[in-house]
């Protein structure tokens, strides 16, 4: 019959394996908590080509994705100035998060209604490239500082190239360039305002809503932002300056 003694050694060193072990689950979780920060300012110059999460989950498994890194100035202006009007149309103006929006959302939140869509360009840059899909309140509780730390580090010229590079177009279709090869035969420097429309406008579901073969709701959607986005002058001004 083992002794008091011994059974309070084991006692110990099981105390101080669960120690160990919690403190190397901390340390981890701080190293996936700090990682995007030092990416955002390693993703800063124009010659790096990162890829999102969801490039790397398709890598994973084993699926493979289509996607062709083009230079902000290889993107045509009808696809930047539909994306900007379908997307965010304070990007120019605001640090990262439109706050007005954001708190609307919140409002509505808490008087038990449907909330809208508030992210942001820069939101949603952040999210493609260190987070995942899917809402939760923890997700966009890490979106929201990676976007102000991003757009602090990035020029808006460089937030819209990694986010018009990374953005997902249909089932492994990643950035402009594969997306208007994939659903028109012409490259991104090519794209009609019409194209860029239906592009811009598939965005927010592109498994479902196939810019290349739209339906009519598509199309109404399309014709919308393609009339904003001639309008766009004044709003795309820290782009083309």
């Amino acid at each position: 019959m083992p002794s008091i003694g011994s059974r309070g050694s084991r006692s110990r060193e099981w105390m101080q394996a669960l120690k160990k072990r919690w403190r190397t689950l901390v340390m981890a979780a701080i190293a996936v908590v700090v990682l995007p920060y030092v990416l955002i300012i390693l993703y800063a110059p124009s010659f790096i080509h990162p890829v999102s999460t969801l490039m790397l989950r398709d890598l994973v498994l084993l699926r493979g994705y289509d996607r062709q890194w083009v230079s902000f100035d290889d993107i045509s202006p009808n696809l930047v100035q539909s994306v900007m009007m379908s997307e965010d149309g304070q990007f120019c103006i605001h640090d990262g998060v439109d706050w007005v929006q954001m708190r609307g959302v919140v409002n509505d939140a808490l008087e038990g209604e449907s909330t809208r869509g508030a992210s942001t360009i820069p939101m949603q840059t952040a999210k493609n490239l260190f987070l995942w899909n899917g809402r939760s309140f923890l997700r966009k509780g890490m979106e929201l500082p990676l976007a102000l730390a991003s757009d602090f580090v990035w020029s808006k010229r460089r937030m819209m190239e990694l986010y018009l590079n990374v953005a997902e177009w249909g089932p492994g279709i990643y950035g402009a360039e594969a997306a208007a090869k994939h659903h028109f035969g012409v490259s991104a420097a090519k794209l009609s305002r019409r194209q860029a429309a239906l592009l811009a406008v598939s965005l927010p579901n592109p498994i479902d809503r196939n810019a290349g073969k739209p339906g009519r709701g598509l199309k109404r959607l399309a014709s919308l932002i393609e009339r904003r986005a001639g309008r766009s002058g004044e709003y795309i001004k820290c782009l083309y300056e």
